[in-house]
Formats: structure tokens, C-alpha cells, sequence
């Protein structure tokens, strides 16, 4: 996989491309600039754009994460050495009974086209960056924001929460999300204000009230960090879809890490505004953040 590092296009080897419950064929390359969305935790969309064989070009209509796992009958498999026929059943989706990078699976990105696609063909693999964009600015507004809801949040925490971010602030966002979902410049995020967490420390009471405090000091925050133009990175430690990504920013008060498995912009300034906003339950038990990012013209 080589879409960490930002990439659009590549050239490679197709492995296997076996047709599809719901139709079409699942491609699978020797290697791929295209991201696939990940069956265990679906923030990010899969890449779509196109590849070209025998110049013959077709649409990549989605890309998924499969899984094969390790001794199967039947489909392919991955050797320490590279990939080559053997033996596996490739599962998308929810038919994959396990999470991405659990022991004794094979996990590969699969490209949906429409039409059969031979194997061993070497074909050109094309993303729509102008969407990879979109969602990558989206993801990097995302991160930022958990980050600045952590310290807005920060004095809300008794001593001792379970842990902190990198910038020394409690971990409200990986403590309470339950779920993130990555849109063109933007994301939606939501939190769980349970009974646990209130144990861990965090106090709910009269958060109704100071939200438009938190708010107003989380976006200041955000336009702060962007005119800083921080560089971001992706720490990728070997080639393997399964890698544990890490995206790093280095902000003012120290470096930010935050696992993640999508792509990103460069630097903080490339967006020209991040906006957030909150809206708490009526039960007072869910917060629901909207980010909204604009890249620089």
C-alpha cells in the first residue's frame, strides 16, 4: 500500500479478481495507492478512481478491506515476501469475523470494478485525487478537533483520568467516542457521556450550560493551530495494510499522536478555517460534534 505517503497513482500486478456476492469483481494488486475502508472502525470512505489494463480502463467503484484467513481453501495468500498464489478464502465486510490486524488473517485492499479482470495482468491504478483530497482534509480537521476538544474539556476532568493525549490533556475523544465518520472537509463525531465515564473522572454536570464556553475556546484553538501551519505525518512502520499507523502533528505544547488508518494533508495550513460545532442530548448522555474545514484557496 503506498496511499500513507499520499500517493494517487501506481502500476502494478493483479493477484486474484474473484466476482462478488453483490456483483462485480474484487481486484486485489501486489501493491495499491488506493485506501480502503476498514471493516472494523469505517470512518474513512474507500478510495474510488479507475484502473487500466490492456488499454482497457474501468471504474474502481469502491475499495474495501478484506480478509483471508491463514489456511483456508481456495483464493490467495500473502507470503513475508511478498504476494503469490495460495491457499485463503477472501471475506469483505462484515463476514470477516475478526479486526484488522488480529493474528491468523491475511488482510488485503480489495478494488471493486464491474468487469472481469485477468490475473497476472499489470494494470494502472488511478484514485480520484480530487476526493481523496476532500476526505483527507477532512480527516486532518478531525484529528485537530479531538485534540482541541480535549483541552477545552480539560478542566472538567477530577485528577488521574485513565490517560492523556499528547499534549497532556485528558483523552476525552478516545476515551468517549463511539463513533467517527469522515466527510468531504469535515467529519461527524459522536460521544458517549455514560456512567463509566463519569467514573474515569470526567464531570457531566452543567456541561448543557458551558457548551457554548467549550465551543467558543475549542475553535479558537483550532484557528490557532492552523496559523501555525503544523507539520503532520504519517509514521507507517512496514508495508502491510495491518501496520498500527500513526499520524503525528506537532503542535505548540508538544507532538500529537493518534493511531489512524486514513490519509491526510501535510500541514495544518493548508486549511484556511476549521469550525465546530456542538450539540449535547437532550438526556445529556451523547455530545455530537460537526467539523467543518475549508481549504486554502
Amino acid at each position: 500500500m503506498t496511499f500513507p505517503a499520499g500517493t494517487v497513482s501506481g502500476r502494478s500486478t493483479v493477484l486474484t479478481a474473484p466476482p462478488l456476492d453483490d456483483g462485480g469483481y474484487g481486484v486485489v494488486t501486489e501493491e495499491t495507492p488506493f485506501h480502503p475502508l476498514d471493516h472494523t472502525w469505517p470512518d474513512q470512505p474507500g478510495d474510488i478512481g479507475f484502473l487500466q489494463v490492456n488499454d482497457i480502463e474501468q471504474r474502481v467503484v469502491d475499495c474495501l478491506t478484506g480478509g483471508m484467513p491463514v489456511g483456508g481453501d481456495g483464493g490467495i495468500a500473502v507470503e513475508d515476501a511478498g504476494w503469490m498464489p495460495g491457499e485463503g478464502v477472501l471475506l469483505l465486510g462484515d463476514d470477516i469475523p475478526a479486526r484488522r490486524g488480529d493474528a491468523g488473517w491475511h488482510w488485503l485492499v480489495v478494488h471493486v470494478v464491474e468487469r472481469a479482470v485477468p490475473v497476472q495482468a499489470e494494470v494502472e491504478l488511478v484514485v480520484n485525487a480530487e476526493r481523496r483530497r476532500a476526505f483527507s482534509a477532512g480527516h486532518t480537521a478531525c484529528h485537530l478537533m479531538a485534540l482541541s476538544l480535549n483541552a477545552a474539556l480539560a478542566s472538567r476532568w477530577r485528577e488521574g483520568a485513565p490517560r492523556t493525549d499528547g499534549l497532556g490533556h485528558p483523552d476525552f475523544d478516545t476515551l468517549a467516542i463511539m463513533s467517527s465518520r469522515i466527510v468531504p472537509h469535515g467529519s461527524r463525531d459522536v460521544y458517549r457521556i455514560g456512567r463509566s465515564l463519569q467514573e474515569d473522572g470526567f464531570t457531566a454536570e452543567g456541561l448543557a450550560e458551558a457548551l457554548p464556553e467549550i465551543t467558543a475556546r475549542l475553535n479558537s484553538l483550532l484557528a490557532g493551530w492552523i496559523a501555525v501551519d503544523a507539520p503532520v505525518r504519517i509514521d507507517v512502520p512496514s508495508p502491510e495494510l495491518s501496520a498500527r499507523r500513526i499520524w503525528h502533528c506537532e503542535l505548540p505544547g508538544g507532538t500529537a499522536e493518534i493511531p489512524c488508518g486514513g490519509t491526510h494533508l501535510r500541514r495544518s495550513g493548508e486549511l484556511s478555517s476549521i469550525i465546530a460545532d456542538l450539540e449535547l442530548s437532550p438526556e445529556g448522555d451523547e455530545l455530537v460534534v460537526e467539523t467543518k474545514a475549508a481549504e486554502v484557496e
